[in-house]
């Protein structure tokens, strides 16, 4: 028996079958980032580290390149700040980093062989880290990272990587909702009296929206991308800037899983919301606002009590609806999954300046939902 790690340049260098096998049914399949590779956004370089046994698949976990941006999580005043500074001075806020994980993922998708023991796996991901890093030193990466290790794995990332001098930080949160629930009123009664008041007089004002699951939407693919621009607009927090095919690429993919709500009013298109679906899971994957009118339909919420309507009438156990906006997540009922970013610059004096650094752009120091779950994970 002989172990080989390799890193790929496309996931073309698996088989579907063999990516899959690995990740137990995840809905962000071989098809998945497939589509990414291709459509995806443009400022990232993609690559798979994999583990062989012989000439068998028993680990891989995507990767990628990019320029990075010191000030990515920061959010507030202080965004202003660094923005007018990265436009005098780009090299003072920009690195070369590579990382594992995806920037078209909440979480850094590590898998392994079902056959593979988990008494074997740390080994194993030491050996992958181990030759990234080597990649990483022939392509000239200084920064080396692992961007949303997910926390229920974390003993197996954190005692791969602490010994090793990594940095660990907040990443965001994954927020999921259980649905237990025999009908939507019956969610709307377990939300408080408050709360649940609030969403009545939003569901209202709803009742002349007209929403279309589809497909497919090359017809409408430029409005769905500017809806989706005008919501990254709005954001301080945004990693990558998906180009205007993504969604359609992505929906031929991964059909009839991955499917898109549109949302109509007067005929105009003022809403989409991009979810693939599994028996078990909905996932929240994108979504886009046309914000002049988000307050008279109380979009965002009332796409957020739809899905769960849908959720609730096709028994979906779970809904997850993704990064961002925490504190309205916990109030509808959401508990949050922490994840994890780790760091190493691979010069020993710019490692110890970014620690310094990091202090000051954690999530936690802008969003209290995530302080309070690292307080209780750390």
């Amino acid at each position: 028996m002989t172990l080989r790690a390799a890193v790929e340049t496309t996931i073309n260098a698996f088989s579907p079958g063999d990516w899959d096998r690995c990740f137990a049914d995840d809905p962000e399949n071989w098809a998945f980032y497939q589509a990414c590779e291709h459509a995806g956004p443009p400022d990232f370089t993609w690559y798979y580290v994999a583990m062989y046994e012989d000439d068998r698949l028993v680990a891989v976990v995507p990767a990628f390149g990019t320029e990075y941006r010191l000030d990515t999580t920061v959010q507030g005043p202080l965004k202003r700040i660094t923005d007018r500074l990265y436009r005098l001075a780009p090299g003072l806020l920009s690195l070369r980093l590579l990382a594992l994980g995806s920037p078209v993922a909440e979480i850094c998708h590590l898998g392994f062989a079902p056959e593979v023991a988990t008494t074997n796996r740390a080994d194993l991901l030491s050996r992958m880290i181990k030759a990234l890093q080597t990649f990483a030193a022939q392509k000239r990466y200084s920064l080396f990272g692992i961007k949303d290790a997910p926390g229920e794995n974390e003993a197996l990332w954190a005692g791969a990587l602490l010994a090793k001098g990594f940095t660990r930080l907040p990443g965001l949160p994954t927020a999921i909702l259980d649905l237990p629930y025999r009908s939507f009123d019956d969610y709307l009664g377990s939300l408080s009296r408050a709360t649940r008041k609030d969403m009545r007089r939003k569901i209202k004002a709803f009742q002349t929206v007209r929403v279309e699951q589809r497909w497919a939407i090359d017809d409408v693919a430029q409005e769905v991308s500017r809806l989706y621009r005008e919501t990254v607009a709005h954001s301080d927090l945004q990693f990558e800037l998906l180009p205007e095919n993504y969604f359609s690429v992505l929906l031929r993919a991964l059909t009839p899983k991955a499917s898109i709500f549109l949302y109509w009013a007067e005929e105009k298109l003022v809403a989409f919301n991009f979810v693939i679906e599994t028996e078990q899971r909905l996932i929240d994957k994108y979504i886009g606002l046309h914000y002049p009118v988000v307050p008279k339909y109380s979009l965002y919420f009332n796409s957020w009590l739809w899905n769960v309507r849908y959720c609730i009438e096709r028994k979906i156990p779970v809904y997850q609806s993704g990064q961002a906006f925490y504190g309205p997540k916990l109030r509808l009922g959401c508990h949050l999954k922490p994840n994890w970013q780790y760091f190493r610059h691979h010069n020993v004096a710019i490692n110890a300046t970014l620690k310094i650094v990091a202090k000051f752009v954690r999530l936690d120091r802008f969003d209290p939902a995530i302080a309070d779950l690292v307080k209780g994970t750390s």
